[in-house]
C-alpha cells in the first residue's frame, strides 16, 4: 500500500490546472458569507422573528423557548467547491491509447524565384501574381497538409509539410527574386527536394504544384519529373508570364542585354513546361485560368475531419477522471438543498 500510494502520486496530474486559481476565491466568498451570517442578527430589528427565522441559513430551528443551533453550512458548502473545483481541473492517473489519424494528403508548392519572376509583363509582376495563386491554393488545402519550396540556382524550404496554412500564408509576401542569395532556374533540384518532404510524409496523396515561367536544366527537370511519377507523385504546373514577355532587368535595375546589344526578353517557355506536366503525370495551367487545377485540388483534399489511421500506430493521453467527482458535487449539492441552506 505504501510503495502503491508513491507510484500513484507520480502518475497523478491535473489536466486544466488553472482552475485551482478560483479556489481561493470561493473559499474567500464562503468566508464572507459566514460573516455576514454570523451578524445578520441586527436583522431583527426590522424584520419580523418569525420570519426571520425563516430566512436563517443554516439549521438554527425556531421553537417556543428560542434557537437551537446545529451543523454550520459553511464548511460543507466550501468542502463541495473544492471538489467542484477538482473536478474541473481535470484530475487524471490512467492513459488511453487510440489510433493514429494523418490527413491523405499533401502538398508540396514549388515557387520559381528565378530573375525573370520579377518581370512585369503580368501586372504587378510575375512573382506576385504567383503569390497570388499560392494563396488561391492554400484555400483550397482543407486538412491536406501544404509545403512550400522556393528555388533559383538552388532550392530552399520556405515551410515543411504542416496543416498550419495560415502561417504559410504569412510567408508568402517577403518571397522575390532579390531575396535569393544568388541568380539562377534550376528546377530539377527544386523537385527533389520536394520529393524528399512528400515521402517522409507517408501521405497516401502526394502532389507538387509548380509555379514557374520556365527553367534552365530541361534535361534533368524531365528526369526528375519522370521519377515523381514513377513514385506516384503527381506533378502539375502553373505557367506564369507571357510568351511576348518583357525585357530582363540586372540586380541593379538595368536591361539585361544579349549578345547584338538587345535587351533580353523573359519570355514564358509554355511548351517546356507542358512537357515538364506531362512527364510527371498532373496538369498543365497557365496563371490566368487556374480553375481546373484548383478544382482538381479540392476534389482530392479530404473533407474537415477525414482522415486515415496508420498502421500499427497509437497515440497516448491522460484520462479525465474529474467526472468521478460529480456525484459527490451532486450529493452534497443535495444535502445543502434538504437541510434547508441553499
Amino acid at each position: 500500500m505504501t510503495a502503491a500510494l508513491p507510484a500513484f502520486m507520480q502518475d497523478f496530474q491535473l489536466l486544466r490546472p488553472w482552475w485551482l486559481l478560483a479556489l481561493p476565491v470561493l473559499w474567500a466568498l464562503v468566508a464572507w458569507l459566514a460573516r455576514q451570517h454570523s451578524q445578520h442578527g441586527n436583522a431583527s430589528a426590522f424584520i419580523d422573528a418569525d420570519l426571520l427565522a425563516a430566512l436563517r441559513l443554516d439549521t438554527e430551528q425556531a421553537d417556543g423557548s428560542g434557537h437551537k443551533p446545529g451543523l454550520s453550512p459553511w464548511p460543507w458548502l466550501a468542502f463541495a467547491w473544492a471538489l467542484a473545483v477538482l473536478a474541473l481541473a481535470g484530475p487524471s492517473w490512467q492513459h488511453d491509447t487510440t489510433a493514429a489519424y494523418r490527413a491523405p494528403a499533401a502538398w508540396v508548392l514549388v515557387l520559381d524565384l528565378s530573375p525573370s519572376m520579377a518581370s512585369p509583363d503580368l501586372a504587378p509582376s510575375r512573382v506576385a501574381r504567383a503569390r497570388y495563386l499560392v494563396d488561391d491554393i492554400l484555400g483550397t488545402a482543407r486538412d491536406a497538409r501544404v509545403g512550400m519550396v522556393a528555388f533559383s540556382d538552388e532550392p530552399y524550404t520556405v515551410a515543411p509539410l504542416t496543416q498550419d496554412v495560415a502561417t504559410v500564408r504569412t510567408l508568402l509576401p517577403v518571397l522575390a527574386p532579390d531575396l535569393m542569395p544568388s541568380p539562377g532556374d534550376h528546377v530539377a533540384p527544386a523537385l527533389e527536394q520536394a520529393q524528399k518532404l512528400l515521402t517522409a510524409s507517408g501521405a497516401r496523396d502526394k502532389r507538387i504544384v509548380l509555379l514557374s515561367d520556365g527553367f534552365d536544366d530541361p534535361a534533368a527537370a524531365l528526369r526528375s519529373a519522370a521519377a515523381l511519377q514513377q513514385q506516384g507523385i503527381s506533378l502539375s504546373v502553373v505557367g506564369v508570364g507571357t510568351t511576348g514577355g518583357a525585357p530582363l532587368r540586372n540586380a541593379d535595375g538595368s536591361f539585361a542585354l544579349n549578345g547584338q546589344g538587345q535587351p533580353q526578353m523573359a519570355r514564358l517557355n509554355m511548351d517546356l513546361l507542358q512537357q515538364l506536366a506531362t512527364a510527371g503525370g498532373g496538369r498543365y495551367v497557365d496563371s490566368a485560368q487556374p480553375a481546373a487545377l484548383l478544382s482538381d485540388l479540392q476534389s482530392a483534399t479530404p473533407r474537415p475531419g477525414e482522415a486515415v489511421a496508420e498502421q500499427g500506430q497509437s497515440v497516448a493521453h491522460w484520462r479525465d477522471a474529474g467526472a468521478y467527482l460529480l456525484p459527490a458535487v451532486l450529493l452534497l449539492a443535495a444535502l445543502l438543498a434538504l437541510r434547508r441552506w441553499l
